[in-house]
């Protein structure tokens, strides 16, 4: 009793000492953001643009929102990415209240190039480059004209949001424009340098660094803020790449597949829900996947557990691949493209299988899912009792042996098969080998009955 006493007087004590502390600890923080006139956050837009990019993009400028941030500043170094995740970003850009500004650190490409043109101002450092923004579909081809139609209009709308000349946003996905005074003539995609941008009014500055961007902005005493990727979003942003989703699928996939063929619950089955679990947590965590989807998931777990467990012909085991895939379907942020990543996994997992079982056979971790005891008499397994004692025995055939019929021996009827052809009825036989149920016989010919 004394020690829960303690224990709660410590409780209450902490929580007082809590309450008492937070307006003193908000009164200081007042007083230090009242020393700055502005307050910058910097946001990272870096490697491949894809939907964990928009979700960290979505945290980033709402968390610059509430902090009061009088201006946000992309630091982009990508080469372009899902044309559907930057069109997203150019969204939460042009519904910003606060001034976006993207400065160029090394290149802006593709979608890059996109959505820095969404931006209100673009400042690019000495080396940097921008352009080449031609779409593409997933196996690397120039896309449909539907689609490069709806691109160049998207390209063309970005550059006028800014007053700028359409024509050379058009030129960065289109190479029937010809700009051969910019290194890009007819049959060649726009890619200007920083130079080159600040000629064509696609660019406001050139900074090589944070302070020399800062100056040109005429921001001084300014408290500058780095947004971080977090860990999750990390995975996210890796998780949601369209190449490792149907890596992840494939290595799911199998990993089940080979699980389904071996007993109990294993290394394959772990790594195949590792990989599952991996893929809903950062589509979960971008904000494609809902509580729903992770209920056909876990569904389709329990039901795989089952068909593991307790066999039941493969029924609960296709049920709950069924789940699992009505799962990732609900997760995906485009049913086309995640029916693609799904069949690239299954041809994948198809070749694997085939691969595996042919070439590694029963040996190594195949010993596990390929059956390779058999059954022999010398282990104790016998599926009749062999009557040895019946060899050498004599009898007479009560049937015609065709070549299989009845005997007696020794008063007992037996179903025997004859050693050759036919014997006839009434002749005097005797066993050669028994195996089982089986009792050969042989005719003895020199005693053989002689008919009346």
């Amino acid at each position: 009793m004394e020690r829960r006493r303690l224990r709660l007087f410590c409780s209450i004590t902490f929580l007082l000492l809590a309450c008492l502390l937070m307006p003193i600890q908000s009164l200081v923080y007042s007083d230090e953001d009242s020393d700055y006139e502005s307050l910058v956050y910097y946001i990272p837009v870096e490697q491949t643009v894809e939907r964990g990019l928009e979700a960290f993009m979505s945290r980033s400028i709402a968390t610059a929102k509430e902090d009061g941030a009088t201006h946000i500043i992309l630091e982009m170094d990508t080469p372009g990415g899902a044309v559907d995740a930057a069109g997203n970003i150019a969204l939460l850009i042009q519904e910003s209240d606060i001034p976006i500004i993207t400065f160029v650190k090394n290149k802006a490409i593709s979608a890059g190039a996109y959505i820095a043109l969404n931006t209100d101002q673009i400042i690019m450092a000495p080396g940097a480059t921008m352009g080449s923004a031609a779409v593409i579909d997933g196996a690397g081809n120039a896309a449909d004209d539907k689609t490069q139609s709806y691109w160049l209009s998207e390209m063309r709308s970005a550059a006028e949001l800014n007053d700028r000349d359409p024509q050379y946003a058009l030129a960065m996905a289109d190479q029937r424009i010809d700009l051969p005074e910019l290194g890009a003539p007819k049959g060649e995609l726009l890619t200007l340098t920083a130079q080159q941008a600040l000629q064509v009014g696609y660019a406001e500055a050139i900074a090589s660094n944070r302070a020399e961007l800062l100056d040109y902005l005429e921001l001084g005493n300014v408290e500058e803020r780095d947004m971080e990727v977090s860990f999750s979003e990390q995975i996210a942003r890796f998780v949601t790449h369209p190449v490792v989703i149907p890596i992840l699928l494939s290595i799911g996939s199998l990993g089940l597949v080979l699980e389904l063929y071996s007993p109990g619950f294993g290394v394959p089955g772990i790594m195949g829900i590792s990989a599952l679990l991996l893929f809903f947590f950062g589509h979960m965590f971008a904000g494609f996947a809902g509580w729903e989807s992770m209920i056909l998931f876990v569904i389709g777990f329990l039901l795989i557990m089952v068909e593991i467990f307790i066999p039941g012909f493969g029924i609960f085991g296709l049920l709950g691949i069924a789940s699992v895939i009505g799962g990732m379907l609900l997760a995906s942020f485009s049913t086309a493209s995640m029916l693609i990543y799904i069949a690239i996994a299954l041809v994948i997992t198809a070749v694997a299988t085939v691969f595996i079982f042919k070439y590694f056979g029963n040996r190594g971790p195949m010993k596990k899912i390929i059956h390779t005891d058999s059954t022999s008499t010398e282990k104790g397994y016998i599926t009749n009792k062999t009557r040895e004692e019946l060899i050498g025995q004599t009898g007479t055939t009560l049937t015609p042996l065709r070549p299989s019929g009845s005997a007696v021996f020794d008063k007992e009827r037996l179903d025997v098969v004859s050693e050759g052809g036919y014997i006839g009825q009434g002749s005097k036989i005797e066993v050669v080998y028994t195996a089982g149920s089986r009792i050969v016989v042989r005719e003895v010919r020199e005693n053989k009955l002689r008919e009346e």
